[in-house]
């Protein structure tokens, strides 16, 4: 066995995967969306498994909070607010030298989803808002790419693999998107064996689709506290009108020249997300120069911390986006926005 292999000896013992299917997986491309709970579980097993190419993509940076779950960062990079796709890079880039990684520092939304996303074998879902997860599978069913769909929250957690033309998708499942912010991990909290769980199951199910096997038929749940669990088999679930899969109508693919400024509540992190299109980035330096005389400036090589008082916060990063900590007033977060950034 070459010393490539070796590394992958006792996977490749498993006879569904074999030396052919580890072949296989040193030759695809996976792309993660999210690199929280559920994200960097799926990236350390993807990664160890040899998957050759793998594209993770996160809008935001470690804190301390994140530690209890969210397992490839350290109290270093929460010190350091480093973007979580940077640390899971570094820390990535020390178990498997072999594979190719990269790190995009950006939000996933209906501008750049499609090209974020096509030419990969297969997409997983590491995000925790349903809009995020239709996008995915508008992207998934256009571009007919597989994708496997988890979530975790309190003790709770699903996940399914959608295969375009062969299984319902997103929308068959989910036909209608929940009204308001619902329960996440901000408001009801998350064990972290709950997410480790799942997250394990989507990169098996990923690896599953990436060496040619047969997937999970079922939409699996599981309540590790109440030692509960629930197969529905979902295999005749296609909905005969779904608008995406059957339709191809790709509504949250939709974008408007109307609307030049997106502004995004960000679940239950009393967070607004602000995005102007027609900011290409930001110059750290002259923001930096200009913002420190009337706040306090923290920054890095990633991201810039504005604290213009004691009751908001605002994290500018290169990209354009800004974050607006400490309300879920979109008003108000633009009073901010205009006040500090500009129009």
């Amino acid at each position: 066995m070459s010393i490539e292999l070796e590394r992958y000896s006792r996977q490749i013992l498993f006879q569904p995967i074999g030396k052919t299917g580890q072949q296989k997986l040193l030759h695809s491309r996976a792309v993660i969306v999210g690199m929280g709970a559920l994200g960097t579980v799926i990236a350390n097993h993807l990664v160890r498994s040899g998957v050759g190419y793998i594209r993770f993509i996160d809008r935001d940076f470690v804190e301390l909070s994140n530690l209890q779950r969210q397992t490839l960062y350290s109290e270093e990079d929460a010190k350091q607010q480093l973007p979580k796709v940077v640390a899971a890079e570094k820390r990535l880039k020390k178990i498997n030298s072999t594979v190719q990684l990269e790190p995009i520092i950006g939000d996933l939304n209906m501008n750049n989803a499609e090209e974020l996303l096509k030419g990969f074998d297969v997409i997983i879902d590491g995000t925790d808002n349903f809009l995020t997860r239709y996008l995915i599978n508008d992207v998934a069913v256009k571009q007919n790419i597989p994708w496997v769909y988890g979530g975790a929250v309190s003790s709770r957690g699903m996940f399914a693999t959608i295969i375009p033309d062969k299984t319902p998708c997103y929308r068959c499942l989910f036909p209608e998107i929940p009204i308001g912010l619902g329960e996440n991990c901000d408001t009801v909290g998350v064990l972290s064996a709950i997410t480790d769980i799942i997250g394990s199951f989507e990169a098996v199910e990923a690896i599953k689709l990436l060496v040619g096997n047969p997937t999970n038929p079922n939409l699996e749940q599981l309540d590790i506290w109440d030692n509960s669990s629930l197969q529905m088999d979902i295999s005749q679930g296609r909905n005969p009108k779904c608008p995406t899969c059957v339709q191809h109508h790709f509504e949250f693919l939709e974008t408007s020249a109307s609307h030049p400024t997106t502004y995004t509540t960000l679940c239950g992190r009393d967070t607004v997300q602000i995005i102007a299109r027609n900011q290409q980035s930001f110059d750290f330096t002259k923001m930096a120069d200009r913002l420190h005389k009337i706040g306090q400036v923290k920054q890095n090589d990633y991201l810039l911390r504005f604290i213009p008082d004691e009751e908001i916060s605002m994290v500018l990063f290169k990209d354009g986006r800004v974050l607006i900590h400490g309300t879920n007033d979109i008003v108000k977060a633009k009073s901010y926005y205009s006040r500090y950034i500009g129009t």
